[in-house]
């Protein structure tokens, strides 16, 4: 689908004000912090033993949110509760929002999320399986809920990003969602740039504002999504944790 072609007559997303929100991004896996590439599990680079540390590392340089992202659960494979609890007390002492990911695939593990104290969760493989249910809990959770838009050649990729799915993407229009977390699968953790066009696109598209994912490398790119209205947050992994920049960097470079 092109998105562009979607978006004619249909109203803008709200407009960020030229700031973005900075996402520093923890991926558990077996209780580690790493980093895959393209969601590979056989391309993964642990990058911390120590999640704890490495979020009040964040926290100590300014960051005001983190994006937390369960991996085993992403795999199916059976979620980090007593971590990510433990991650999200941590990020409370610290006044930190938490948007959490990974797993969210029905209504008990969206409940245990919002319950557990996660400002936003991340809800990807849902949106395309049970669209009722999605818009269901969206509804009774407004603002709280983030349609995860992993995308490969414009098809959804669900369930660890192993399959993919179409999704009819303007059927997300007027719901009480906060963004839509673009992801673009083929730039995922390869530090080669982000996807602007596609964010903006699918911002335009769902009528919600975007938050970036997938290839963010340098200031520039930073620096670049600011200036898209279409843009309201930026989520980086790789490229802090490869130091590329520093995260005081990034949060300068997002203002």
């Amino acid at each position: 689908m092109n998105a562009d072609s979607q978006s004619g007559s249909r109203s803008a997303p709200h407009a960020h004000l030229g700031k973005l929100d900075l996402l520093p991004a923890i991926d558990l896996r077996q209780g580690k912090v790493v980093r895959l590439r393209q969601g590979d599990d056989t391309q993964r680079t642990v990058y911390g033993e120590d999640p704890r540390q490495v979020l009040g590392d964040f926290a100590a340089a300014g960051a005001r949110w983190v994006h937390l992202v369960d991996l085993d659960a992403a795999f199916g494979e059976s979620p980090q509760r007593p971590l990510l609890d433990s991650l999200i007390n941590t990020a409370k002492e610290h006044d930190l929002q938490v948007e959490l990911g990974g797993g969210l695939r029905d209504r008990e593990s969206v409940l245990w999320a919002l319950e557990a104290g996660v400002t936003r969760g991340i809800v990807g493989s849902l949106v395309a399986k049970n669209f009722p249910l999605f818009e269901s809990l969206v509804q009774e959770f407004p603002g709280r809920l983030v349609p995860g838009l992993d995308l490969k050649n414009g098809r959804l990729g669900v369930d660890g990003w192993t399959t993919t799915v179409e999704l009819d993407f303007p059927r997300l229009q007027g719901l009480p969602c906060p963004a839509v977390l673009v992801t673009d699968i083929q730039r995922d953790g390869e530090m080669g740039g982000p996807n602007l066009e596609l964010a903006c696109s699918m911002a335009r598209v769902t009528g919600i504002p975007a938050l970036l994912s997938g290839g963010v490398h340098s200031l520039d790119d930073l620096r670049q999504a600011a200036l898209q209205p279409e843009i309201s947050g930026a989520v980086v992994g790789r490229a802090l944790y490869e130091g590329r920049f520093s995260l005081q960097e990034a949060l300068a470079a997002s203002c």
